[in-house]
């Protein structure tokens, strides 16, 4: 499984008076997003249900660098729950550096979105629409992000998985084609009385 990334532009917020505890949506579900242009991106409610029931330790990052951790899920300083809006974070600062700067940005207004990263473990892409739509079910959640520039990013892994899409539906439609040939050649020589009907 090859790691993702993608981002909301739901505002972070701080929470108590003190500001230690920033809180948002890192991810926001059945808001479809234009991937580049490559492809639209739908995020079902449920997707992060295997991760949080599991216990998978989740790490709280600033924008995306594991050196600069401000909280996981195993220590209790990183709290996640699905709503029916989408993946609700809360995060207790860190009395470090970047616990202390990411407090003082989120508070001025700096610090514009969340993002999360994942690896995909159920997906579905419908390539009848323009462009294809990939509808992600299920994923293994393994951060959240405080960021400055919430964006979509890593198109490629996600074209790829596109590609194998394109690939598997070649297959069955193949497949179709050449049971629907041999049902007619079969039925053909069942006419002209070459084949038992049996």
């Amino acid at each position: 499984m090859t790691l993702e990334r993608r981002a909301t532009s739901e505002p972070v917020q701080p929470k108590g008076n003190d500001g230690s505890t920033i809180g948002g949506y890192a991810a926001v579900f059945n808001s479809p997003a234009d991937i580049g242009g490559s492809w639209i991106e739908v995020l079902k409610p449920g997707a992060f249900r295997d991760t949080l029931k599991s216990g998978e330790d989740v790490l709280a990052l600033y924008s995306h660098a594991l050196e600069r951790l401000l909280g996981r899920q195993s220590a209790g300083t990183l709290r996640l729950s699905e709503d029916t809006k989408g993946l609700a974070v809360e995060i207790d600062l860190p009395d470090t550096t970047d616990g202390r700067d990411v407090g003082v940005l989120v508070k001025r207004g700096d610090l514009k979105g969340m993002s999360f990263g994942f690896c995909v473990t159920k997906e579905t892409w419908d390539q009848t629409t323009e462009p294809p739509t990939r509808t992600i079910e299920a994923v293994n959640l393994r951060e959240v992000t405080v960021t400055a520039d919430p964006a979509y990013v890593d198109t490629e892994i996600g074209m790829r998985s596109l590609e194998a899409a394109k690939r598997a539906r070649k297959t069955q439609n193949f497949s179709a084609a050449a049971q629907r040939v041999r049902r007619k050649i079969t039925t053909d020589l069942r006419t002209r009385g070459l084949v038992s009907k049996a």
